[in-house]
Parts: structure tokens; C-alpha cells; sequence
């Protein structure tokens, strides 16, 4: 009886821990505030937009749930649709949702992806017949330089790679958005370069752009024109859509491995790089994947073309 009675408290005790840690039992104390965004075709179409507190026990799937209409498949790990707009293939092409977390995309499915609050979520239905693996956007500025990612804090640099006064714009940019620069290159930094294109693509994060989207996520090219680069945006396809041509400035980020991202702010020529420095703010970033500036104006990435 006594050993019953001892297990029992035992018990009560552990149960009492375990609810007050927050672990498992219900919902946990509050984390903070976190951002929810749905859109569809690369950020163009809105679907949703939610402010919301987030609770220890909260994962991205789960608020995600708690916001919109949603099913999934293979044990509930995989969404496969949100609000009745379901993933498939659509003209012989496919669609499905992707999710990135503070503007970088989750190395982990969305129902183990924990929230400690202050996270940008951002869910997107795309095509992804040229790739499924775009591993950063600048959509969600600005994030990952305010907090961080995947639970992580990391110093910010800006590395000014011949930009001239596109490199103090930058500067500017970030610490306007309340992120604090730091000197040197300190291990893990979140890298934003600063540059010609000519400078910047020696860079093996930076670099990758040259090679497609496939490898970088950027729907972009920048083809070589007598002793220069023109800039070239690129549809859903990987194809050649718009040519912006030298005086376009890009915002876009990337990511090499398991690295924290670069962010690239570029363009031909000098001019151009002021412009890309130009569209570092909330208004002109939102939702996209990246940007490109022409004639003082904002053109999202990839370019969109009407569906068939």
C-alpha cells in the first residue's frame, strides 16, 4: 500500500513537471508572436495572412493548421493542401506547397519544425518542374537577419565588394529594420555582398546563380555582353523571359550547403548596384522570392507568365 501510495505521488509529481515545462501537456506558456503568410505561383497570389502567438508546444504545422483548412499525407508530415487548393499536376506539370521559415527553407518537415517565436512563415504553391529546392528567398525581410533562423542567432556582415554608396544603403537598410552589423567575419555570419556582378561571381555562395536555378533557387541569368553582363530574368520554367538588361539592379539569396545564406545585392554596373540596394525594405521584398529593379521599380522572380 505504501509502495502504491509513494508510486502514485511519484507520479502526480512528474505529471505536475512535465505541465509545467510545457512538455506535451497542452499547449505550454506562450513564445511569442509569429507571422503566418500563404500565397501561391511564387508568392504572387495571396491565400492568407496571419499575426498570431505561438505556444511552446506550437510547430509550424501546427499553426499552420490552426489557421487554414488543410489536409496531409504520408502520417501527417507532408501537406498536401491548404484551403481546398490541393497539390497536383496542372498541365502536365507539378504543383505542391513548400514552406520557408524565416526565409530560409526548413531542412526538416513542417510538423517537426518547432516555433520560439518571432518566426516569419511563409508558405508558397508553385510549379516546381525546374526545381523543388530553392533554399532562400528575401521575402520575408527582415528575416534571417533580425533573429536568425532555424532557432539560431547569427552575427550579420555586409561584405562591400566595390558597391560604393550601394554599400552604405545596404548598411542602412539593415539597421533600420533594427538588425546590428557586425565587423569582421565572424564564423556562421548571415552574408549580404555588396557588388558588381563581375566582383560578386567569383564567390562560391554567389556563384551559384550562374548555374540555374537548379542549384540556387534564383530565376535570373546574367549573360555576358561585350565586356559586361545584361541581366535576364527567367519564368518557372528556368527559360528566358524578360531581358532587363544592364542598368537592373537584383536583390536575391542563396544558399551553399549547410551554410547560413548569402544575400546578394547586384547588378552590371554601379548604377544598377544603387538600384538593387534601393529595394532593401519590407514594401518592396514581400513575398517574393527575388527581386529585380528597373526603371525605379520592383519586377518579382521568377518572372510570371499566365498559365495555358
Amino acid at each position: 500500500m505504501t509502495r502504491s501510495r509513494g508510486t502514485a505521488v511519484a507520479i502526480a509529481l512528474l505529471l505536475a513537471a512535465l505541465a509545467a515545462a510545457g512538455c506535451g501537456l497542452g499547449p505550454g506558456g506562450a513564445v511569442g508572436g509569429v507571422e503566418l503568410t500563404v500565397t501561391r505561383e511564387f508568392g504572387s497570389a495571396p491565400v492568407l495572412a496571419r499575426s498570431l502567438e505561438a505556444n511552446e508546444s506550437d510547430t509550424v504545422m501546427r499553426v499552420l493548421e490552426g489557421s487554414a483548412d488543410i489536409s496531409t499525407r504520408y502520417g501527417g508530415g507532408y501537406v498536401q493542401s491548404i484551403d481546398g487548393i490541393e497539390g497536383a499536376q496542372r498541365g502536365g506539370r507539378p504543383f505542391d506547397w513548400f514552406f520557408f521559415v524565416d526565409g530560409v527553407e526548413s531542412p526538416i518537415g513542417a510538423a517537426d519544425s518547432a516555433l520560439q517565436g518571432n518566426e516569419r512563415i511563409w508558405w508558397d504553391y508553385r510549379d516546381w518542374s525546374t526545381t523543388n529546392h530553392v533554399p532562400a528567398v528575401v521575402g520575408s525581410w527582415p528575416a534571417p537577419f533580425a533573429d536568425g533562423y532555424e532557432g539560431k542567432w547569427h552575427p550579420v556582415v555586409v561584405e562591400c565588394e566595390g558597391g560604393g554608396g550601394a554599400c552604405a544603403l545596404a548598411r542602412n537598410a539593415l539597421e533600420d529594420a533594427g538588425v546590428t552589423i557586425a565587423s569582421g567575419s565572424p564564423a556562421g555570419a548571415i552574408r549580404v555582398l555588396v557588388g558588381p556582378w563581375a566582383r560578386l561571381r567569383s564567390d562560391p555562395a554567389a556563384g551559384l546563380i550562374e548555374a540555374g536555378p537548379q542549384e540556387s533557387g534564383v530565376y535570373v541569368d546574367f549573360e555576358r555582353r561585350g565586356g559586361g553582363y545584361g541581366l535576364v530574368g527567367l519564368d518557372s520554367d528556368g527559360a528566358p523571359s524578360h531581358d532587363f538588361g544592364s542598368a537592373a539592379g537584383l536583390v536575391a539569396a542563396t544558399r551553399r550547403y549547410d551554410a547560413p545564406p548569402t544575400w546578394v545585392v547586384t547588378g552590371a554596373t554601379p548604377a544598377a548596384v544603387q538600384a538593387a540596394a534601393g529595394l532593401l525594405t519590407a514594401a518592396k521584398l514581400r513575398d517574393h522570392y527575388a527581386v529585380a529593379s528597373e526603371d525605379g521599380e520592383e519586377t518579382p522572380l521568377p518572372v510570371q507568365v499566365p498559365l495555358k
